[in-house]
């Protein structure tokens, strides 16, 4: 496999602290960047080298962004994706340059791993790169969390024949199964066969499970093979096991350590070889102490342990998954669509008790009902009061509890802040207001624990 190459990046932006953290960031991230400050230098820039990704602010001293891919667009020739940094009095213009080919946009302030999510989405796949990784595919997120439960998956899929995966319903412990199996199948003919346990009937479930002989019931016409059969040679995915009868749990302790089945209404031992990885929503072991599910079993299926946690406690993947669903019904549809600041704010303000698949579903209902390229606050949620009413907080006055350093301090956070909003999150326009340096504002931004992506829409 070819050695990777990294993407190219060019980055025109004038405002010296924006510039210097998003250099920063994406060299740290695997990026190849190029900064230029004008919007002329950015242009002779574009016209004389080839990039992957364009991230350009729509204000510069000379051309602003909108310019530059206007005049490029005149020519013939394939330019790269654009993303463009705008401030939020600039969106409709924003808006206008998506209609004219531009990829995505971003509005001040912004969560930089958002922006950084969008260059990932957007270069295309260098040599030796996995694609269907580098669309989305397979990652599981970007927070800390799923990161390392991501990195964990091809030794797992290389060593554990039995997995256990917990997490809420609808965040995603299916998706992390058919991921272990991917890695783990030598060719691409062994099966991946799933079965919700809590779905099928206590009578129905031991036929499907391990299969039935002809005339063994009433309505056997034929022989079938069960699910263990089916996925012999590869993974055998058991959903909700916690919904399993004790009975039921008995006999899949038996194929489990003996890996061998028989069929309902036969007496031929069928070896199966299968991967097994079952997941539950349920406290197995409190069912345990409960005895509704059996101590034997919840160690032999307990051999590794998956917790995906809920999206609730890793907002940094809401709006990445957002993201991904946008562009995956773009792709249906072929209509893009883009994320107000409001939007965004409530997005990331909500728990999402049914987790991803809830998001997911409130994505393609959005860009289904929307009739413009934007999606707002309402596109989400029949009621955004609720979501968004604790939001403005920080800006209100300062309470008067506390001590006078303490009230000092969110004095200064709070006229800072304003000042800030004021601007448009201009660092050099804000640090000329308020008669500071800029190196000084950024150095009180981050004493006060000022960030820019818990302000998004203000």
């Amino acid at each position: 496999m070819s050695k990777p190459s990294q993407p190219t990046l060019c980055l025109i932006e004038d405002d010296e602290i924006m510039g210097e953290s998003l250099v920063d960031r994406f060299g740290l991230e695997g990026f190849s960047v190029e900064w230029l400050r004008t919007g002329l230098a950015g242009l002779n820039a574009i016209a004389a080298r080839k990039f992957d990704l364009i991230i350009s602010d729509i204000h510069l001293p000379d051309l602003n962004g909108e310019e530059i891919f206007t005049r490029l667009s005149g020519e013939k020739r394939r330019l790269p994706p654009f993303i463009f940094i705008t401030g939020y009095g600039s969106i409709d213009r924003a808006v206008r340059l998506l209609k004219l080919g531009a990829a995505d946009y971003i509005s001040k302030p912004f969560d930089l791993d958002l922006l950084v999510e969008k260059a990932h989405l957007l270069c295309p796949p260098q040599p030796g790169e996995d694609t269907a990784k580098e669309h989305g595919m397979d990652a599981l997120g970007i927070s800390t969390v799923m990161r390392d439960i991501e990195q964990s998956i091809p030794r797992l899929a290389r060593m554990a024949n039995t997995i256990l995966i917990t997490g809420e319903s609808g965040v995603g412990k299916e998706h992390v199964a058919q991921l272990i199996h991917r890695h783990a199948r030598q060719d691409g003919n062994t099966p991946f066969v799933a079965i919700n346990c809590g779905a099928i009937t206590e009578s129905l479930l031991e036929s499907e499970m391990f299969g039935h002989e002809k005339g063994s019931f009433t309505g056997a016409a034929k022989a079938r093979k069960g699910v263990f059969e089916q996925a012999h040679g590869g993974t055998l995915f058991l959903d909700e096991i916690g919904e399993m009868s004790l009975g039921m749990q008995v006999k899949l302790l038996r194929a489990i350590q003996e890996r061998v089945i028989v069929r309902v209404g036969g007496e031929t031992p069928i070896p199966v070889d299968v991967r097994l990885i079952c997941a539950t929503n349920r406290d197995l072991k409190k069912m345990v102490e409960e005895n509704t599910f059996r101590e034997d079993l919840y160690y032999r299926i307990h051999v590794i342990r998956l917790r995906i946690p809920p999206l609730r406690e890793r907002k940094e993947d809401v709006l990445w998954f957002t993201q991904l669903f946008l562009k995956m019904c773009a792709q249906l549809s072929h209509e893009s669509h883009v994320l107000s600041p409001a939007a965004e704010r409530v997005l990331l303000n909500y728990d999402w008790p049914g987790n991803l698949r809830e998001l997911k579903h409130s994505v393609e209902r959005a860009c289904i009902l929307s009739t413009t390229p934007m999606l707002d606050a309402e596109a989400f949620f029949d009621e955004v009061g609720a979501q968004t009413s604790s939001h403005h907080e920080e800006t209100e006055a300062p309470a008067g509890d506390g001590t006078l350093t303490e009230y000092m301090r969110n004095c200064e956070r709070k006229f800072i802040l304003q000042s800030l909003l004021q601007n448009h999150w201009h660092f050099g326009n804000t640090a000329a207001a308020l008669g500071i340096s800029r190196k000084n504002l950024w150095e009180k931004m981050k004493k006060l624990d000022i960030h820019a992506d818990k302000h998004a829409g203000e």
